[in-house]
C-alpha cells in the first residue's frame, strides 16, 4: 500500500511532502515491497523531497524487501547528489542487501567512479571516526 507520502515524494511534491509531515505522516511507513517514501524519493531522483524526508526523521538505512538501503538504491540510480545527502545522514555505506553487495560494491560494479570515490570517503570518515 503506498500512502500519498510516498506518491508525494516520488513525484517530487516536496511542498506537500512538508505539509504531510507537519500533519504527522509517518516517514518510515513501507509500501507492500518494504520501500519507504523516502526510497521512492530516492529512486525517482526527487533530491528535495529526500533532504526533507531526511530532515524530518526518515532513516535511510531501513532495507526494502530486496535487502536494499537508499543508498543503494542511489548507487543503482547513479545519483551522487542524493547519495550524499544519504551519506550526510548517516546511511551506511557498508550495507549488503540479500546478494551481498553494499552500496560500495554496486558502485564498483557500474564503473562509476564518482560514486566510488564518494563512498570511500564516507567509509574513510567512518572509520576515522571509529578509532576516536
Amino acid at each position: 500500500m503506498r500512502t500519498p507520502l510516498h506518491l508525494a515524494s516520488a513525484n517530487g511534491h516536496a511542498d506537500v511532502v512538508r505539509y504531510l509531515l507537519r500533519k504527522n505522516s509517518q516517514p518510515n511507513l513501507a509500501d507492500s515491497f518494504k520501500r519507504t517514501a523516502l526510497m521512492k524519493a530516492v529512486q525517482q531522483g526527487q533530491e528535495e523531497c529526500v533532504a526533507v524526508l531526511l530532515d524530518h526523521g526518515a532513516d535511510p538505512n531501513l532495507a526494502d524487501a530486496d535487502g536494499n538501503t537508499a543508498l543503494h538504491l542511489a548507487v543503482l540510480s547513479k545519483n551522487t547528489a542524493v547519495a550524499g545527502l544519504l551519506l550526510e545522514h548517516h546511511a551506511k555505506s557498508d550495507a549488503q542487501n540479500q546478494w551481498g553487495f553494499t552500496p560500495f560494491k554496486l558502485a564498483a560494479l557500474q564503473q562509476h567512479e564518482e560514486m566510488e570515490c564518494l563512498l570511500k570517503q564516507a567509509a574513510d570518515r567512518h572509520a576515522q571516526g571509529q578509532g576516536e
